[in-house]
């Protein structure tokens, strides 16, 4: 498992198994957190703005900003701490990390990546959800899609594949190391 003080940034596109992952990695702590930063986004009930439009970026990154703090607390009261969103590099990744890396806790970051076939059709059933709609999807899957210097980050994702079996590799890749920034 991670290092105790670790906080991992579990990330992807709509419908890349980012929350149940994430829910299947913290029963194998004793002590942790599940932060969904989507929970976060709901908390506006006034003058919210779908967050992937270019008008959102004030709005996004107070957000960011709040749900750093709150994964920083949790850390530090022990908890090994999952945040779980859509955060994409060069918008929110890097001052989420300087947030929590400023505090004194390494930050480890995971691209969940399936097809975006895959992606889409999981999205597909949440309903009237914003984040359901296919272009929404491919717009935000594409923002993962080359990742530059980040692609090491990447656990790229078969249709197959179950959601313990993509916990178990987000583990093992925690363990070795490979996903702290």
């Amino acid at each position: 498992m991670p290092r105790r003080d670790a906080v991992l940034v579990l990330t992807g596109a709509p419908g890349a198994g980012k929350t149940t992952v994430a829910g299947l990695l913290t029963l194998r702590r004793e002590r942790a957190v599940h932060i969904e930063s989507d929970a976060f986004f709901r908390f506006i009930a006034k003058g919210y703005v779908d967050p992937w439009r270019p008008e959102a970026h004030e709005q996004n990154t107070t957000v960011m900003q709040i749900l750093g703090d709150a994964a920083v607390r949790y850390a530090r009261a022990g908890y090994w701490t999952i945040i779980d969103g859509i955060v994409i590099p060069g918008w929110f990744l890097e001052p989420l990390r300087d947030l929590i890396g400023s505090a004194g806790f390494d930050v480890a970051y995971a691209v969940l990546r399936p097809p975006l076939s895959v992606a889409a059709e999981r999205a597909a059933h949440r309903g009237s959800d914003p984040l359901a709609r296919r272009g929404v999807v491919e717009q935000l899957w594409n923002s993962f899609s080359d990742m530059g210097p980040l692609e090491s980050h990447v656990i790229e994702l078969t249709e197959r594949q179950t959601p313990d079996e993509m916990a178990r590799i987000v583990a093992e890749r925690l363990e070795r190391g490979t996903l702290t920034l």
